[in-house]
């Protein structure tokens, strides 16, 4: 069945923000939020009366649609001279100011929540505006000169950010004195064209030499994001919106903080993973960005990525302020810009903000079933989210006090809520992890257990991705490869960008010999991340070798051994891939390497996963023409 049509409409936009919010909020929180609700509640009330609707306010922010732009303008008004009454009660350094900007523009209707250029217009024009002041788009401007007392002062054509035209933009002056006036606004008439043009031209000269002085001399610290280019990035760009999520910088007082901004980092790349028309680069890659000084320009042209997104978090008590910035490399255009202050029980609803921004922003094509899949969280509790993400972190240690530590924090997730399946995947995936790292001697029952925790997250939530990853890894182990590569299929299907599922996939497609399967799926998920373990360069090596592509085999192994050059399974397949290409020299430095390695290696004791008896017998030839035995 064909796509449905996104819903648009002409709508006026209001949006509107508190200017010196971040002051207010330092010097009082409680007062700040106390005067906050209550002018909210004013504005909702003016809003609702001018036959308006509030469709958003995150933070310090409102937003509103109305279906007339003078209503709009005239709401706008009216809520300033209201504020600015209520000000005059407060002491000078708690008077809480609103700007606000009115745009008239096309927008995208999704459910409740509105995105696309005219929302991000209004939100450039309010930036105009001063505190207690409107500014509006040229758009709206067109429609209500000649319909309103109010005078118009004209700011001139300024560029948005992602938008190809430069947008007029006029103040509105709402003295009695200035109705009827539009200051400013000067109209060519076609015998002063010439020097006018002339004119603006030397303006644009002195203008760019003035803001080049400005960026490079005056403000060297805030250097324009340099652009990176298509034809030196390290792949080729995919054909559907791409993104690297950088770690997310901890601004909190205390470093051990840092598991909670690594967490809202991985959360926001699961997130972005679901959607099935989104490449988005694993956080095992992104997180080799931690806590250095990188250029967007470096990160796009090596990840193969147009879009970045960075950000930061401050976490204090049951606070929490979030600021992320999204940056389309290729132009150098920061696209969208935000800060949230919340409650720290607000979290998930900034996540998914966030989220759903990027995927308006990229313009990413979804129904509204996989907006709802992937928008589901499968707790309530902050803190037993909290205690999920120390066991992450503890996992991500690889070592075995590390995972006896996970274990605890998942137990601990699970104690708080024992409703949340993403808990019992983390629990489950430590016991998984026993067999794996050869930490028990009765690895069948570890595996049982794994399978149990991950049977328990499928009875609550079928959807959750990880737990029939999981799932396919315990039925792999067990050497159920038919049974595994469903489990694996459907966590695809769930998180088509899950690079470790792509590779344990791809690995099970490469054994059950299918190998046209395999390569795609072991490729898909080095693209993905690139830093993946040493183990995936050997699968795909494999795969090519065993397609008889040795050039690919060799130069897929040979990046392998530049992680890890004591990993003997690579030397193994390097030392039959040059056999099989004639190189015979490399074929017996590889052989040799082996042998140091692992000196009582046989050649009749490799390659027993391999189910077609073919396979396994081309990598036997390959290490016997390499001199091993």
């Amino acid at each position: 069945m064909p796509s449905q049509r996104a819903k648009r409409k002409l709508s006026a936009i209001l949006s509107a923000d508190v200017k010196g919010y971040s002051r207010l909020m330092g010097e009082d929180e409680l007062a700040t939020v106390d005067t906050l609700k209550k002018y909210r509640g004013v504005m909702a009330t003016l809003i609702q009366q001018y036959k308006g609707r509030v469709v958003d306010s995150p933070g310090d922010n409102v937003l509103s649609e109305f279906p007339s732009v003078v209503d709009a303008v005239e709401c706008a008004v009216k809520v300033q001279e209201e504020l600015k009454a209520r000000n005059a009660e407060l002491p000078e350094n708690r008077k809480m100011e609103f700007r606000i900007g009115v745009n008239l523009g096309d927008v995208i209707e999704d459910e409740d929540r509105l995105y696309g250029d005219g929302v991000n217009i209004a939100a450039r024009v309010e930036g105009l505006a001063e505190g207690g002041g409107v500014c509006i788009s040229g758009t709206a401007f067109d429609q209500v000169k000649n319909k309103l007392s109010l005078g118009y002062e004209y700011l001139g054509e300024h560029a948005v950010k992602n938008i190809a035209e430069p947008v007029r933009a006029y103040r509105v002056l709402m003295d009695p004195e200035d109705v009827g006036k539009v200051i400013g606004e000067k109209r060519a008439t076609p015998a002063r064209w010439v020097r006018a043009a002339l004119a603006a031209g030397v303006v644009l000269v002195v203008g760019a030499v003035t803001l080049a002085i400005w960026k490079y001399y005056l403000h060297p610290a805030s250097p324009p994001v340099e652009v990176a280019s298509e034809e030196k990035m390290a792949f080729p760009l995919p054909d559907k919106p791409s993104i690297a999520v950088l770690p997310f910088k901890n601004f909190s007082a205390d470093p051990e903080q840092e598991y909670f901004s690594d967490g809202i980092t991985n959360d926001i790349i699961t997130d972005l993973s679901k959607f099935r028309e989104m490449f988005v680069i694993a956080s095992n890659t992104v997180f080799t960005y931690k806590g250095k000084q990188v250029k967007i320009k470096d990160v796009s042209q090596e990840l193969g990525v147009r879009y970045v997104l960075e950000g930061s978090v401050q976490k204090a008590g049951e606070k929490v302020r979030v600021n992320t910035q999204l940056i389309d490399a290729t132009t150098g255009h920061h696209l969208w810009a935000e800060r949230y202050e919340r409650e720290l029980k607000d979290l998930f609803a900034v996540q998914d903000q966030i989220v759903q921004t990027i995927v308006a922003t990229l313009a990413v094509k979804i129904d509204a079933a996989e907006r709802a899949r992937v928008m589901r969280k499968d707790t309530k509790s902050m803190e037993a989210y909290d205690y999920l993400l120390h066991g992450l972190e503890y996992d991500r240690s690889r070592t075995r006090s590390g995972n006896i530590k996970a274990r605890q924090m998942f137990e601990g997730a699970i104690e708080l809520d024992p409703r949340y399946a993403s808990a019992y995947v983390g629990l489950g995936t430590t016991y998984l992890n026993l067999p794996r790292y050869g930490w028990t001697e009765f690895p069948a029952q570890a595996l049982q257990k794994a399978y149990d925790l991950a049977q328990k997250a499928l009875s609550i939530d079928e959807s959750n991705a990880g737990a029939h990853t999981l799932l396919g890894n315990v039925y792999r182990y067990q050497g159920q490869y038919d049974i595994a590569a469903s489990e694996y299929q459907r966590a695809i299907e769930l998180n088509s960008n899950d690079a470790p599922t792509l590779y344990s996939f791809g690995g099970l497609m490469l054994y059950s010999g299918r190998l046209d399967d395999a390569i795609p799926y072991l490729e898909t998920a080095l693209r993905m991340d690139p830093n993946m373990v040493e183990h995936l360069f050997l699968l795909l090596g494999l795969a090519y070798y065993l397609k008889g592509r040795y050039d690919d085999s060799i130069r897929t192994l040979g990046r392998g051994l530049g992680r890890k050059q004591k990993f003997v399974g690579l030397h193994l397949a390097l030392a039959a891939a040059y056999a099989q290409s004639g190189r015979s020299e490399e074929a017996a430095r590889e052989a040799a390497a082996v042998l140091r390695l692992h000196p009582f290696f046989e050649v009749d004791s490799y390659g027993s996963r391999f189910r077609n008896p073919a396979d396994r017998a081309s990598i036997v030839d390959g290490l016997r023409k390499a001199g091993l035995k």
